[in-house]
Parts: C-alpha cells; structure tokens; sequence
C-alpha cells in the first residue's frame, strides 16, 4: 500500500504546531548557515615569515652589489618566504540558541507539510538483508529520487538494507534535523515518528512567573 499525505488537518490532529505565515524564515537561514559552518575543518594554514624554516641572514651585504636592500630571505615578496595575512586554524562553528533552533525546525517541517511533501506509512520494515528489497518497498510508498524516512527506530535488516541506496537516508525522529527535512523531495514518517515531531515542534510552555516589580 502506497504512503498517504499528511494534510494540514491530520498534522494538528497529530499535535503538530504548523507556521502557515513567514515566522521562521531567517531562523532555518541561520541554522542551515551554523550546520555547515560546524562541518568545516578550519584547518588551513600557511606560515608567517617568522615560521618558514630559513636562514636569518642577510641574503647579501647592504651596500655596493647594485640590487636593493634585503635583510631576510623569509621575506613575503620572495618565493618561499612567509605568507602575509594567510589562513590560520580557526573555528567556524556558530552559537545557535535552543529557541531559534525550535523555531527553525517547526518552520522545516510546516513548509513541507504545507507543501503535500510528508507522507505517513503505517511502518517501514525490509523482510531480508537485501538492498533490492529495500528498494521494492520503498517503490511502492512513493516514486521521488530522493527520500527522507523517519521513524521511531530501524531494526538491523531495514538500516542494513538501505546503506548503499545513496539517495535514501533513514533517520530516527529524535535525531532528524532541519537540513533533512529540506534536502530531500519527501519525507515517509510512521505514525510513532509523527508523535516524536509533534513533540519537538511544539513550543516549550513558558513558565508562569510574576513579573519582576510587581505588587503582591
């Protein structure tokens, strides 16, 4: 049996907190900016003329041979000597605040809602070790290039099965996170993954405190 939709209607049945307007859309832009951010390695790194592994003498005397000055061979202008203003070690990652991560991943998950890309499938089990089964059975929920699943969890044959299908990713819903949910054309979800993504974009309910200088 093919996957079904998930309509706006079920999603709030499901408890799903769906953005119908545009809140959210600079928090997914600076998510997605801090996610690849953190992937770079920030590794690069070239050495300063006091780094390069040359002599400190003067290359020639300073007066009478007729060329210019010179007082190291490290120098920057010579070929290999130091680099000006190159790459050092540095971190790249970005500070991302747990509300406006929320806020980015409800957003995710209301556009492709909105947009019929969510589909629900009572479960998603392979049978067998076998990558062509894992292919037959995601061909008949849904015929996309590209697939999303998101479940409660996979047992061993299904993750298994699925590695070398390189457009396919599995992915629990505790782990999902907002750049799967725009990367890929659908996303199948089991209803115990629905009620996980209920859960996570959901907002936190605020705590009732007096405010600050008020008469009792």
């Amino acid at each position: 049996m093919s996957a079904k939709v998930l309509s706006k209607s079920a999603a709030k049945e499901a408890k799903i907190d769906i953005i119908e307007d545009g809140r959210g859309t600079q928090a997914v832009h600076d998510v997605m900016v801090a996610m690849r951010a953190a992937r770079r390695s920030g590794t690069a790194n070239t050495k300063t003329k006091a780094e390069v592994d040359l002599s400190g003498a003067k290359p020639w005397r300073q007066k009478g041979t007729g060329r210019a000055r010179a007082g190291y061979k490290s120098s920057p202008i010579w070929r290999g000597g130091g680099v000006v203003f190159g790459p050092k070690p540095r971190d790249y990652s970005k500070k991302i605040s747990k509300s406006v991560r929320r806020l980015a991943f409800r957003k995710a998950l209301s556009e492709r809602i909105n947009a019929g890309d969510v589909l629900t499938i009572d479960k998603f089990v392979v049978p067998e070790f076998k990558t062509k089964s894992f292919v037959d059975l995601l061909r008949k929920q849904t015929d996309a290039g590209k697939v999303l699943i998101v479940s409660d969890s996979f047992d061993e044959k299904t993750f298994k099965s699925a590695r070398n299908v390189k457009r396919v990713v599995l992915a629990t819903a505790s782990d999902v996170n907002t750049e799967q949910l725009l990367a890929f054309e659908k996303i199948l979800v089991t209803p115990k993954a629905l009620d996980k993504l209920a859960e996570r974009s959901n907002p936190p309910a605020e705590a009732k405190h007096p405010a600050r200088g008020a008469r009792k």
